[in-house]
């Protein structure tokens, strides 16, 4: 790259993903364990999750012009490696100059209170049990997870940044970039949401099913009155 008066020279978007893509490529021959972020259509977020994690992001932003850099930086392929696991993320976003750059998300576990209602929600309604077990997450389940500071969504005092640039943003556009990817992954995976937040999906959905199972088993026994009785079936019948 050249340089005219301190400045670098120009270079077009074009350029920049060529060589993201040749930045992936040899990630990809010096580690397997890579998962770059992949935008399939032009809206970075489809569905419910996706939408709703990255109107949330935006209140986390210490310079807005950082948000739609982000956006730009996802859309153009620049996310090369994303992770996440238990309270964390970890990235890798191809930036300036052919850098790389290692960005981490670290998010607070749930507390108790927080878990407690999730796990009231899933064992008093059966419809969000089976949204639950089917990956169908509804808009019924919008105001238990963004509720202002008592939702599931991370709030600014739950989720820390840091990035290898020199940007002096807390938030820069790597961060905004990396928190916009995570939206996309919720999209096609919407259990990431449960492990990013340290709930146990399967402890959830295990102790809602053995309720919901004695309460079947309880009620067995029971006769029910939309139960014909033999001889009302026998008058039905005419036998």
């Amino acid at each position: 790259m050249g340089y005219w008066y301190g400045f670098n020279e120009y270079e077009s978007i074009a350029e920049k993903i060529v060589k993201a893509k040749k930045k992936l490529e040899e990630l990809r021959k010096t580690n397997s364990d890579i998962y770059p972020v992949v935008l399939e259509s032009g809206a970075i977020a489809k569905s419910w999750w996706g939408k709703t994690w990255t109107k949330n992001l935006e209140s986390y932003a210490d310079y807005s012009n950082r948000i739609g850099r982000g956006r730009s930086y996802v859309k153009n392929g620049f996310v090369l490696h994303l992770k996440i696991e238990e309270g964390q993320v970890n990235a890798l976003v191809f930036g300036s100059n052919n850098n790389l750059y290692s960005i981490k998300v670290n998010i607070a576990p749930l507390s108790k209170d927080k878990s407690d209602a999730l796990a009231k929600f899933c064992n008093n309604s059966i419809n969000g049990l089976e949204e639950l077990i089917e990956g169908r997450f509804s808009l019924s389940l919008a105001e238990l997870f963004t509720k202002s500071k008592e939702g599931l969504f991370p709030t600014n005092r739950e989720i820390k940044f840091s990035c290898s640039c020199p940007d002096v943003a807390y938030m820069c556009k790597h961060v905004c970039a990396v928190l916009y990817a995570i939206g996309i992954r919720f999209d096609s995976d919407p259990t990431l949401f449960f492990k990013l937040r340290g709930i146990d999906f399967k402890i959830f959905l295990s102790k809602t099913v053995e309720e919901k199972m004695d309460s079947m088993l309880k009620n067995a026994g029971k006769k029910s009155s939309r139960v014909i009785s033999d001889k009302d079936v026998s008058k039905l019948f005419g036998v």
